[in-house]
């Protein structure tokens, strides 16, 4: 039977030969993923039933990212709580401040996740470790739970949808404008419990950095996952972050899939994805001028080095425009300190930008950067529903580092080919 690359993935882990396409299945667990928002609910469910030990001490990471460092009194409590089942439970992956980072930018960098696993974690942005080849996605605190016991998960096998990228990307184009264009091509719910199996020759022109930023906003169009083929770039990346040997998996020439989305990167351009859907994208050569009160580069998304690059890239040498609030933050320590290194952090805070320890604060209207009423943000985050970093009454627009550190400089949204 021809299986897509998922179903390989799932069928491995299974003891299967093979599985189809809406078959009931369970599936050995290379990793369960909680943060300090999740992770608690599970404790609490773990230790409600009376479980006192956990599958493997190895193959669970705990990532306190979202509120820390603590905002307040609840989130100081919720990581207490994390931190105090790691210690009594012997976690050995468990980051806390001076050693975490957004953890989906952290796992992969610290090798906990390499090509053939199977990884569920409670946050729907799990997906993005299929930039690696490994079928990875979100689940809730309770199956989180059960996973942290039994070191298995249930699943409902995905159909897939094949993304076929051509050509390569021009400059300013990046990854984030790939995954925006894809959303507004087949809308939030597109992908609805499928596989997004990327293939083509386009896939080359991508760096790793695109990749995880394209199977981390798999979610925003409804998709169980997105998943990468194994390539040089690929086992680069992995090569030195973990003795483990990574397990390549290859869709069959014949792979059933439920169509075709094509996508030329020659052709593609900056993207923005106006309030308040991941889909309503527009190219920014079409926008009409649309004042901007913040601007924030960072998140699980797109705060990577290539990122702060980036950003970086266009606001040397410039500076923020009055009345605009900048906030950069790299995803990891390891970043952090790349962007001291290079000369990044001067360039941010010469420009009149603020840099920030690694959080995933602003993104999902934590702390670091919340919105005001009638406020509008420009972000490299992944998700502008209604109130996602603020009041209900501000609004978010989605962009690459490019796009938002150039609407930081002009104080309105805007290409940095008008800065050239």
């Amino acid at each position: 039977m021809a299986m897509t690359m998922t179903q390989k993935i799932l069928a491995a882990h299974a003891g299967l030969d093979s599985v189809s396409a809406g078959q009931l299945i369970e599936v050995n667990l290379d990793l369960v993923m909680g943060n300090d928002v999740t992770s608690p609910v599970a404790i609490h469910e773990m230790q409600d039933k009376g479980f006192h030990e956990v599958f493997d001490r190895e193959r669970i990471a705990l990532v306190m990212d979202h509120f820390t460092p603590n905002k307040d009194i609840k989130s100081a409590e919720n990581c207490k709580k994390v931190r105090t089942f790691a210690k009594d439970y012997g976690i050995s992956n468990f980051f806390d401040v001076g050693q975490m980072g957004i953890e989906h930018a952290l796992l992969p960098e610290k090798g906990l996740v390499i090509s053939g696993d199977t990884v569920i974690g409670a946050d729907s942005h799990t997906c993005t470790y299929g930039a690696l080849g490994a079928f990875s996605t979100g689940v809730g605190s309770t199956d989180m739970a059960a996973g942290m016991i039994s070191g298995k998960a249930w699943f409902k096998v995905p159909s897939a949808i094949r993304v076929k990228l051509t050509g390569k990307l021009q400059k300013y184009v990046t990854g984030k404008d790939v995954i925006l264009h894809l959303i507004g091509q087949i809308g939030v719910d597109g992908a609805r419990y499928r596989s997004l199996e990327f293939t083509g020759d386009g896939i080359a022109s991508l760096s790793m950095d695109d990749r995880f930023c394209i199977a981390n906003m798999a979610i925003e169009c409804g998709a169980k996952n997105g998943i990468f083929p194994v390539d040089e770039k690929t086992l680069a990346y992995m090569q030195g972050r973990t003795s483990r040997k990574p397990v390549i998996f290859e869709a069959d020439e014949d792979a059933p899939y439920d169509e075709t989305v094509t996508i030329d990167l020659d052709t593609l351009k900056p993207t923005v994805a106006f309030p308040h859907l991941p889909e309503n994208t527009h190219t920014v050569d079409s926008i009409d001028d649309i004042p901007i009160d913040q601007v924030v580069i960072g998140s699980c998304t797109n705060g990577r080095i290539e990122d702060m690059r980036a950003a970086a890239s266009v606001l040397k040498g410039r500076k923020v425009a009055e009345g605009v609030r900048c906030i950069v933050i790299p995803a990891t320590q390891t970043v952090y300190m790349q962007c001291i290194e290079e000369g990044l952090t001067q360039i941010f805070v010469k420009a009149g930008a603020i840099v920030s320890t690694p959080t995933c604060g602003p993104c999902l209207g934590g702390h670091m950067g919340i919105l005001a009423a009638g406020e509008r943000a420009v972000s490299t985050t992944n998700r502008n529903f209604v109130g996602r970093m603020g009041h209900p009454e501000s609004e978010v627009y989605l962009a690459s580092p490019y796009v938002a550190a150039a609407s930081a400089v002009t104080g309105k949204i805007s290409c940095p080919c008008e800065l050239d």
